[in-house]
């Protein structure tokens, strides 16, 4: 009679490696959530709160300190003010200590005096409200008591209604990104310059791979100078790209009206729709050397084998290709095509430099920038990356879904 063996994993020397698996595993799990989910969860929050770019730092009394005057009108000077706008701060303190060499005369009702120690209770302070201090001394060195009550440091307290941390939430910045038809209009200019911009550098790439697939002299070099768009610094390219095109001194513009291409100057990165086209375009030469670096890869580890038997069947170069490159390249593809779709879709900086988001060139990423900055409405602006958010997960839903299986990823 034989004793049936237990599954690995099941008995008790697997439990404890699968214990001690997850025991060495748990500090990369906490890094990576608080590194990742942390942010996308404050994102989430800012999104449903109407707070502002002045809202960020919660409210807080602010004072400045200075000795004003001279002999008989010699005196202790407090502004304070409310840090917010709106926000009201309520029990506000107001405790220094009175620099050696000051004798105190006469001070404002508000503040209590025991021996070296002030202390001012100014009640409540609405917002952008402010208050000033004032309490009479007198000394023999002037020059000894200013800087003295300049060293000094006055402390302050009150409480105040932070908007980043409360429980007060709106639907305002949704209703603002969906309104009107301005969202569908930069929805369709971030998906037209993803999807045109991803495919291109795939295309791109993949007969860049084809050209350098065969050893000749100079290859290195050549591929050397394939990765320059992608190895350059972005802003030093993207103004290298606007110079070029410059309407009034670019030498594109130059040469085109020289060759009789155009009677008269194009303005590249300021018309519609010839502006989104060239960011587009940007973005393909600026990035089809990271799809070409994977795909020649993926070629020179493809069997040589079935090449040869190919050439002796007569097969032509492109019925090689089509049948039997193509299913050896499907899955490389697949995976560029997923992480190119989502950086190209996250993409700011390229449209940003190029163009500001003007003629037509305004995506979602620059969308969360006017909103955040330029209209310093931060709930929008993190409205807007909920919507990029959304719109990323849904796309790799349906990739994963459909498009990997069939390619048996």
């Amino acid at each position: 009679m034989t004793t049936a063996t237990p599954p690995t994993g099941t008995g008790p020397l697997g439990k404890r490696e699968a214990r001690l698996a997850w025991g060495l595993l748990f500090p990369t799990i906490a890094i990576v959530s608080a590194v990742v989910i942390l942010p996308l969860l404050a994102i989430f929050w800012i999104s449903v709160k109407p707070i502002g770019l002045a809202d960020l730092r919660p409210p807080a009394p602010v004072v400045r300190e200075a000795l004003r005057g001279s002999d008989d009108n010699l005196r202790i000077q407090y502004r304070v003010r409310n840090s917010s706008q709106q926000e009201a701060i309520s029990g506000v303190t107001l405790t220094d200590v009175l620099p050696d060499g000051l004798e105190v005369l006469s001070s404002d009702p508000r503040c209590e005096i025991s021996g070296t120690r002030i202390r001012c209770d100014l009640g409540d302070l609405d917002g952008g409200a402010r208050e000033q201090i004032e309490i009479f001394v007198a000394t023999d060195d002037e020059d000894a008591a200013e800087e003295a009550a300049e060293g000094s440091e006055p402390a302050m307290t009150g409480s105040g209604n932070n908007i980043l941390t409360n429980f007060q939430f709106t639907g305002e910045n949704f209703a603002r990104v969906f309104d009107g038809n301005e969202f569908w209009t930069v929805l369709w200019v971030t998906m037209f310059y993803t999807v045109f911009g991803t495919i291109g550098a795939l295309l791109f790439g993949l007969f860049a791979a084809l050209l350098l697939n065969k050893e000749f002299k100079g290859q290195g070099i050549l591929r050397g100078l394939y990765l320059f768009p992608y190895v350059a610094p972005v802003i030093a390219v993207a103004f290298a790209w606007i110079i070029l095109f410059d309407p009034f001194s670019g030498s594109a513009n130059a040469l085109l009206v020289q060759m009789g291409v155009t009677s008269e100057a194009i303005n590249f990165f300021g018309e519609r729709p010839l502006a989104l086209i060239m960011v587009t375009v940007f973005e393909i030469w600026r990035y089809f050397p990271l799809s070409f670096l994977f795909i020649l890869a993926r070629m020179q580890s493809i069997d040589t084998d079935m090449y040869e038997a190919a050439d002796m069947d007569g097969a032509s170069p492109f019925q090689k290709f089509w049948y039997l490159s193509v299913p050896q390249l499907l899955g490389i593809l697949s995976v560029l095509f997923l992480l190119r779709f989502i950086w190209t879709f996250n993409k700011f900086d390229d449209i940003f430099l190029l163009t500001g988001g003007n003629a037509g060139t305004r995506t979602l990423t620059v969308n969360v920038y006017e909103q955040a900055f330029a209209v310093s409405n931060i709930g929008a602006g993190a409205a807007v990356a909920v919507v990029i958010f959304c719109c990323l997960l849904a796309f790799s839903f349906f990739f994963f879904r459909f498009i990997s299986r069939e390619e048996g990823l």
